[in-house]
């Protein structure tokens, strides 16, 4: 089976470089059985995950065989997830934060949704800057891996578990044409709701209501994701380190950027290891002007 090594480099030590490598061909195989499994885990269980929301046998599921696989290799020492509370493993090798099923809620509606893949260096809960690479895998039409290491991002076709190339060196483009604006419109403060009356002026809304269907668009077309603090939400709604971190480390990878309101998220630290964020990513002249409006 074809591995997936993009991006790596003699300059990275060979045990990382090892491992990340096979972090990321673990994954693609994964994902016949985590698509197979959908259909039949659309119901809920009787169980919260740490964020206190109701989990879908999906969910659960897809956290259990990643954790399994990503376990059983040598150079992974710990394994977390937004669905479970703490960190499992020896912690003798790197780090691995997983978002098992980003936008499983969509699943009663039959839209977009997938994995997110954060790889520390670091015991996790980790800081911004001990991510070394991240991955994210959507299950649409067809099932698409999108891989950053060391600054450069590749796109896969998943099939049957085996990768080939869609893109190489992935960048975004240099004129945006989109938007989606995530949190609930009436919670926005002046400033983001002006800053959001102005987007809207200019660019195409597309929002799915899921960073993880949301990213792709950005990648492809130019734009900004973001969802502020809000009411509901004060220190914002993604997940530092299951989701925020990782996206973030794509997208500035793609030449783009991200912020938590006050900086990259790439420089970002939290002590929770289910602490949130506010999030922005796209291109860095929309991601500034977020700022600006916080």
């Amino acid at each position: 089976m074809p591995v997936i090594d993009a991006g790596a480099t003699e300059t990275d030590p060979e045990t990382t470089r090892t491992a990340v490598t096979q972090i990321f061909t673990t994954v693609a195989a994964t994902t016949p059985a985590i698509r197979d499994a959908l259909g039949s885990n659309r119901h809920a269980v009787d169980s919260t995950n740490p964020s206190g929301e109701i989990q879908l046998a999906a969910d659960t599921f897809t956290d259990r065989v990643l954790e399994e696989r990503l376990l059983a290799l040598e150079g992974v020492g710990a394994y977390a997830s937004e669905e479970r509370e703490g960190v499992i493993g020896d912690g003798d090798g790197l780090s691995v934060a997983v978002d098992p099923l980003d936008g499983s809620g969509n699943l009663a509606s039959n839209n977009g949704l997938g994995t997110v893949v954060g790889i520390y260096d670091a015991p996790l809960p980790a800081a911004g800057a001990d991510l070394i690479a991240a991955a994210v895998v959507t299950f649409g039409p067809t099932t698409v891996m999108i891989t950053a290491r060391n600054d450069t991002v590749t796109e896969y076709l998943v099939e049957g578990g085996t990768p080939t190339v869609l893109r190489s060196d992935v960048t975004l483009p240099d004129e945006p044409s989109i938007f989606a604006l995530g949190g609930r419109e009436w919670e926005w403060d002046a400033d983001f709701q002006a800053f959001a009356d102005a987007i809207r002026s200019q660019y195409k809304l597309r929002y799915t209501g899921a960073v993880i269907m949301d990213l792709p668009r950005i990648l492809e077309n130019g734009g900004i994701y973001a969802y502020p603090s809000v009411s509901s939400h004060p220190n914002g709604k993604p997940r530092h380190q299951f989701e925020a971190v990782p996206v973030s480390y794509i997208v500035e990878a793609a030449g783009g950027a991200s912020s938590d309101e006050s900086g990259s998220l790439l420089s970002s630290a939290v002590d929770d290891l289910h602490a949130r964020s506010p999030l922005a990513i796209g291109n860095e002249s929309l991601v500034e002007r977020f700022e600006d409006a916080r």
